[in-house]
């Protein structure tokens, strides 16, 4: 099992690659059902991210302390989240043709987290293998091993224009909080 923040490890490079026509239409064709049920699918999401990884909640002031995934799921704050979230995705999935607006949303997103949030760039890796594990859970059925290469591919472009985000405004690790414990991941890759 890896760590999330704490120890000084270095995260190894992802590897970012284009994605083909054909991987843009199979992601945006799974992404189109979800995001039908935009808000439900984010909670889902993002309950799972916390119960799953709770020294994430450490970043949310106003549900860090929620232990249950119910009162998690019936929290406005964390509704309000999981559209943002997901209206962030939705605009990097509906954009997959233009690199220069995927590029500019992510780095976006990854400047604020960086210097407002202050959130460790690791845990855009852990959030989007839930996504994955989510996508995965929904179309169980219909979600043919490409699909799957496409949006692991997704995933890395993704964590990769994150990153470089980050470099860009010069990230240091932060000093984990001394009482909040670091969370585990799955040793399995990207």
């Amino acid at each position: 099992m890896e760590k999330v923040p704490g120890e000084m490890e270095i995260e190894r490079r992802e590897r970012s690659e284009e994605l083909s026509e054909a991987e843009r239409k199979a992601v945006q064709a799974t992404w189109a059902r979800l995001y039908a049920n935009c808000e439900d699918v984010g909670v889902a999401i993002l309950v799972r991210f916390f119960v799953n990884f709770p020294s994430a909640k450490q970043y949310f002031s106003q549900f860090k302390h929620m232990e249950e995934p119910l009162e998690m799921e019936r929290s406005p704050q964390l509704r309000k989240h999981a559209c943002r979230v997901m209206g962030a995705l939705n605009t990097v999935v509906e954009n997959l043709h233009d690199p220069d607006k995927v590029s500019s949303v992510l780095a976006l997103v990854g400047k604020a987290h960086a210097l407002k949030h202050k959130v460790e760039p690791v845990y855009f890796k852990i959030l989007s293998g839930v996504i994955l594990e989510v996508i995965a859970e929904e179309f169980a059925n219909d979600f043919p091993p490409e699909t799957q290469r496409a949006w692991t591919k997704l995933r890395g472009l993704i964590y990769s224009h994150v990153t470089a985000a980050y470099k860009e405004v010069g990230w240091v690790q932060q000093v984990p909080n001394a009482t909040t414990p670091p969370a585990t991941l799955p040793s399995s890759g990207p």
